[in-house]
């Protein structure tokens, strides 16, 4: 089993942290895991896993790749439950474009889970 620390920050190994997740043989268990996994989906190129882990409803057809991005990190800000099936995780990422100045991501993103299964709806981003 790898030793490799999981990219989304959690400070576990990759294998017991967000690799199952991607490897499609466990599930997230909160909106926090999910947004988790598919920032661990963008480091790796997953566009696979971050479809189908994008509610029908707001999913685009086709994710193109953009290989020219270094993702630098995750931080989590808050995970709030705001209903039974509804939360919100609101996290900064920071990523690299070429040689360019590292950008820094804020979102506020939204999450429903379906039967057992929790998927990422939609995000607004923040200035600060």
């Amino acid at each position: 089993m790898s030793t490799t620390a999981c990219p989304c920050g959690s400070g576990l190994a990759f294998a017991s942290c967000c690799g199952p997740l991607l490897a499609g043989t466990a599930m997230a268990q909160t909106a926090e895991q999910l947004m988790r996994s598919r920032y661990c989906a963008y480091v790796r190129g997953a566009r696979d896993y971050l479809l189908a882990s994008w509610h029908p409803s707001t999913r685009p057809a086709a994710i193109e790749p953009d290989d020219g991005v270094r993702w630098l990190g995750l931080s989590v800000k808050r995970h709030e439950q705001s209903g039974p099936n509804a939360a919100v995780v609101e996290f900064v990422a920071r990523y690299r474009v070429g040689g360019a100045a590292a950008v820094r991501l804020h979102e506020v993103s939204r999450f429903v889970r379906e039967g057992e299964r929790w998927y990422y709806v939609d995000g607004e981003f923040r200035e600060r």
